[in-house]
């Protein structure tokens, strides 16, 4: 017919032939912007090697931790023992396994201590335009100012042997190095929620909620906390590091995990008077240690790209 048009499809790729919008959602467009950090793909496939051997790597090579073969002690790398032995002759890569349970648990329980708490104090002090803000904030510098290291052993040496008592040896001692180590690292996840709460609170679409008869509980959970967590996520990567380092740092001080618990730490602390004539014994340990307190900062990194709508990926 004369004088009518007709409407061409369009050329947007984001629109189906329905004219229907193709939304892509927040979790698909992080995975897809982190796998595009290859240094954090890259790290993300070694972590997960780690954390596959020590887990199912048992299996696969039964051989008891504290078998003790004098014939075989200080060997090097061989195919009856992949990593060597140590000076009683028990094998490093069964230890090795055994031990890095327990470091990577280590990590990862101190860091949702010290998450929790940080999350819990930095809303709080976020959401409080009175006296908790200035308080807490108070405590917070306290806890920074303070010497960990020789805080650490200070609370070591007065309730291990306590909880020893009440939890075994090994579960007494996990839950001290957890609780404190994860209790002396919550002030800089508690810094950097109060000041995304302190930003977020005054957006438009809490003030809209706020508008709606939401509560400050609700507005804090529902609306703000949900918008912070991507700061979270990547301080908490950054604290299961800090907490391996400290736990084996602890053990190669002879203050952490009693020498028939092989941590990764203990293991470098057996190791120290025999670096001239067994090196492999703290290479491997080593290794292990620098290689995922590595990924987990390459993982961090990615993640802070991926998270961050700012950043072109």
């Amino acid at each position: 017919m004369a004088g009518s048009t007709l409407a061409s499809p369009s050329a947007d790729p984001a629109v189906g032939n329905a004219g229907a919008t193709i939304s892509v959602s927040p979790g698909r467009e992080t995975w897809r912007r982190f796998r595009r950090h290859k240094l954090a793909m890259t790290s993300a496939v070694i972590l997960a090697l780690l954390i596959l051997g020590v887990v199912v790597g048992p299996w696969f090579w039964p051989v008891p931790i504290n078998d003790i073969d004098f014939s075989a002690q200080l060997q090097g790398p061989s195919l009856a023992h992949p990593f060597g032995t140590d000076d009683l002759g028990q094998d490093i890569l069964a230890r090795m396994m055994y031990g890095g349970r327990i470091s990577l648990a280590v990590g990862l329980a101190a860091m949702v201590v010290a998450t929790t708490v940080g999350v819990l104090i930095g809303a709080t002090a976020g959401m409080s335009r009175k006296i908790a803000d200035p308080v807490l904030m108070w405590v917070t510098d306290l806890f920074l100012s303070l010497p960990q290291l020789p805080l650490l052993l200070l609370v070591i040496y007065l309730f291990r042997e306590q909880l020893k008592a009440v939890f075994g040896v090994e579960g007494g001692v996990f839950i001290l190095i957890v609780v404190v180590i994860g209790g002396l690292r919550w002030m800089p996840v508690a810094r950097l929620v109060r000041a995304q709460f302190l930003s977020l609170r005054e957006k438009e679409f809490v003030e809209a909620a706020k508008a709606q008869g939401a509560t400050k509980f609700r507005q804090m959970t529902r609306h703000i906390l949900p918008n912070a967590v991507g700061p979270v996520i990547v301080a908490s990567t950054i604290e299961v590091s800090s907490a391996i380092i400290a736990e084996s740092t602890l053990s190669f001080l002879g203050l952490g995990f009693p020498p028939d618990i092989p941590t990764w730490g203990r293991l470098l602390f057996d190791a120290k008077d025999h670096l001239d004539t067994a090196p492999h014994w703290a290479l491997f340990p080593g290794a292990a240690i620098f290689l995922t307190v590595l990924s987990i900062n390459f993982i961090g990194d990615g993640l802070r790209d991926a998270l961050d709508p700012r950043r072109v990926i």
